[in-house]
């Protein structure tokens, strides 16, 4: 039975032309930002320089931090941090996709935090001590992927050598605001566009095929959102200009992980976790890796729960169960999955994403570094089904 709180306090302004109410959202926490950006994108576009200037319209300085990678890594942030508290910083504005929106919450929870920012991070074997404090946050994507702009998440690789990527939940990390303006996707290239909707779906089918049983109001939330990517997404994808496309894919980003659908549903992401590793060790675009794995996943996992995925197949895909056998059901909507991220232009296969030759050490290695971030007291990684390390290499396999 359903049994939950939920809390998300994050005050959301969303539309076309949006950014323009930055400096209104931002001033009520303080008179100097620190505005943080990744590698230079949203400097070639020109929305940095709108968005300075709409800040020191409304009386903000702005004090840059550049050069958050893709995958951002905590010796990065904390070299954010200490510029925000040199600088005497109000808030921490994260201008970017999921990795500069994620650093920029670490960054603003890093300035109060004592003792070493990766004891806030969690850990298989440590219980992470979690920030009581933070900068204000104020979130504006430019990237349709992660819904970081409306959560209390954050993910970073904590270790520069070791390169474990993990995460962090603390109810101190909700932004304050959430600037969310469909306009600065305009300029998103077609891959990158397809590797956010990847991110997106894999958030809403994780949720829908991870979850308890019992959530028939969440289910119906999932699958419309993930019917409206499949209509959308590919509009977004063919014409990087067609607003409505890019706002319905905005929107659902934000829908997809803002808590409401993932609300009593106990989801667990075990893809995630094992992509984590893959973009941890090889700087791959995380949607990407999701596309890879997400497939190899569900055909692993169909056979524990071939129920739940014929569902899938029949409400999503309208593939007729008569006469069927629910594991074939399940496994033709699978496929149906794998083709739509295929048609999109996304990788499919793990030799597609440019790691090289592949061998069975490799996988053995991927699957124990996902089992250090996250797992059960029988040492598997939480999951219907939970996943031992010889069944993370399984799915690899299938992947290849």
């Amino acid at each position: 039975m359903m049994a939950f709180e939920f809390y998300n306090p994050t005050r959301l302004i969303f539309g076309a032309g949006s950014l323009a109410q930055l400096g209104k959202a931002a001033r009520p926490y303080g008179e100097r930002a620190l505005l943080v950006i990744g590698r230079g994108s949203v400097k070639k576009s020109g929305t940095f320089d709108r968005a300075v200037s709409i800040l020191e319209e409304a009386g903000i300085s702005v004090l840059e931090f550049s050069g958050i990678e893709p995958n951002p890594r905590l010796s990065t942030i904390t070299r954010a941090a200490e510029v925000a508290k040199k600088g005497k910083c109000d808030m921490v504005i994260g201008l970017g996709g999921g990795s500069v929106m994620d650093a920029s919450k670490i960054i603003a929870a890093t300035v109060f935090y004592e003792g070493d920012p990766r004891d806030m991070f969690t850990r298989a074997g440590k219980v992470p001590r979690l920030p009581e404090r933070a900068l204000p946050i104020i979130t504006v994507p430019t990237l349709a992927a992660t819904g970081s702009e409306m959560n209390n998440g954050a993910v970073a690789t904590i270790d520069d050598e070791e390169k474990l990527k993990t995460y962090v939940r603390a109810e101190v990390l909700y932004p304050r605001v959430a600037v969310v303006d469909p306009e600065l996707t305009l300029t998103v290239p077609k891959d990158h566009t397809a590797y956010g909707i990847s991110d997106i779906l894999s958030h809403l089918a994780e949720s829908y095929l991870n979850g308890i049983d019992g959530t028939p109001i969440q289910d119906r939330l999932a699958e419309g959102v993930i019917m409206t990517l499949l209509e959308w997404g590919p509009k977004a994808v063919e014409n990087g200009n067609d607003l409505e496309a890019r706002t319905q894919v905005q929107w659902a980003s934000i829908v997809a992980w803002n808590g409401w659908i993932q609300a009593g549903t106990d989801t667990t992401l075990p893809v995630h976790m094992i992509e984590h590793t893959l973009s941890a060790l090889y700087d791959i675009p995380h949607g990407a890796g999701l596309a890879v794995l997400m497939p190899a996943w569900m055909r692993f996992a169909a056979r524990f729960r071939p129920d739940r995925f014929a569902q899938f197949a029949r409400r999503i895909f309208g593939l007729p169960a008569t006469g069927r056998d629910k594991l074939s059901l399940a496994i033709e909507g699978i496929d149906k999955y794998e083709e739509f991220l295929r048609s999109i232009g996304c990788p499919t296969r793990l030799s597609e994403l440019g790691i090289g030759k592949i061998t069975d050490e490799m996988l053995f290695h991927w699957a124990e570094e996902s089992l250090r971030v996250r797992r059960d007291e029988e040492g598997r990684l939480p999951g219907r089904p939970p996943l031992r390390k010889e069944d993370i290499v399984e799915i690899l396999r299938m992947a290849l």
